[in-house]
């Protein structure tokens, strides 16, 4: 246990978290997402779980990762199949974690489930949740922490 650091993060997690970069993407997936195979087409090549909803890893992940502010796509949700306008709970409940960890609202945007895919193999790294709702899938792309002020 480390103080000040959310307990959902585990140690192979913050490890990642870590040591990724400006711009590297990251993928906080549902039980029904292909994991696994595309865990292994990343840069980390493991996939890493925690077992909980969507909404409280993105909560836990965010406390320690910021979001990209140099693109539109840093936070994004895969869209439903056939209604892509549509934002179901897991999506809205994301949306809520999402605007928390940055104190304003910061929407994400959609992407086609297939153009999803894709994105995920050049991510990073996958965290697989237990999330058993449908289009619970998220990326999030890493900001920078500016130095302090001086």
């Amino acid at each position: 246990m480390l103080k000040g650091v959310n307990p959902l993060l585990n140690a192979d997690v913050l490890q990642v978290l870590r040591a990724m970069g400006h711009g590297d993407d990251l993928i906080i997936a549902d039980t029904n997402f292909p994991s696994e195979s595309v865990a292994k087409a990343t840069a980390h090549g493991k996939l890493l779980r925690i077992d909980r909803g969507a909404a409280d890893v993105i909560a836990a992940v965010l406390s320690v990762y910021p979001l990209d502010t140099f693109v539109d796509d840093a936070a994004a949700r895969m869209e439903i199949v056939g209604d892509p306008d549509t934002i179901p709970p897991v999506q809205q409940e994301a949306q809520a974690a999402i605007d928390r960890a940055n104190g304003e609202p910061w929407p994400m945007i959609s992407i086609e489930r297939y153009a999803f895919y894709e994105r995920a193999k050049q991510a990073y790294a996958v965290i697989q949740t237990h999330e058993r709702r449908f289009y619970g899938c998220f990326a999030f792309r890493k900001g920078v922490i500016p130095p302090d002020a001086d």
